[in-house]
């Protein structure tokens, strides 16, 4: 989870649709903003998609208090620009051991928990299919999350989960503003074909027909919700 403003959008949207969500991220202070705002349809597990126990815990609450998972969120990210030339090691682990090795593992380990009908939704990016200077590692992450999301939807073939991903442009998250700023977010707005940044309910809706019976007969694919940044 990286801040209310960009994962708790998505956890409104699945309660308002009727879900029980389990919000999962390292700060404390912010998943109790986060269950604060969502209401009490929300539960809050701290811990880290890297660490493999704290992902154990969370998937052990789950079936304790639920029995089952329906719907997975892989919304974890984290980047940061680095030329080619100036790429560490420690540049190099911390964002694949975020965005490929985190998610790897945190939807390997729900799979014993989901059962037909499941739907797996992985955050993917318009980075992951355009050339992006000084952000290449993040980008080849995002890229690799696409491949996994191909390759799974073939390894779960018989199961009735899907998998798909959901790509958004430039939405005015805290990791994007993080990395670009508020005046380097409307920047990259300006240049897509909405000529706008997008707003996080507006990526939660994607992932709300991502996890429903409406996208039934969807694997294996990938939604962009990026104003035509990547498509045209």
């Amino acid at each position: 989870m990286r801040s209310l403003r960009s994962s708790g959008a998505p956890a409104k949207r699945f309660i308002d649709e009727g879900a029980f969500v389990y919000l999962f991220g390292r700060r404390q202070e912010a998943l109790d903003a986060a269950v604060a705002e969502v209401g009490p349809q929300a539960r809050a597990v701290s811990g880290s998609v890297t660490d493999p126990a704290d992902l154990d815990r969370l998937y052990e609450t789950v079936k304790a208090e639920r029995g089952r998972l329906d719907i997975l969120f892989a919304n974890a990210g984290t980047g940061s620009f680095a030329a080619l030339g100036e790429i560490t090691p420690e540049h190099y682990d911390q964002t694949f051991d975020v965005n490929v090795k985190g998610l790897v593992f945190t939807v390997q380990k729900a799979l014993p928990l989901m059962t037909e009908g499941g739907s797996i939704i992985l955050t993917g990016s318009t980075t992951g299919v355009m050339g992006t200077p000084k952000f290449s590692i993040y980008s080849a992450t995002k890229a690799a999350v696409r491949n996994l999301a191909r390759s799974w939807a073939l390894d779960l073939r018989g199961t009735g989960i899907r998998v798909n991903v959901l790509s958004p442009g430039p939405i005015k998250t805290e990791l994007a503003l993080d990395v670009l700023g508020e005046e380097g977010m409307d920047a990259i707005g300006a240049t897509t074909v909405l000529g706008r940044t997008g707003d996080p309910s507006e990526t939660a809706a994607v992932a709300a027909f991502l996890a429903s019976s409406d996208s039934s007969f969807m694997t294996g694919g990938e939604i962009f919700a990026d104003g035509g940044l990547a498509q045209v």
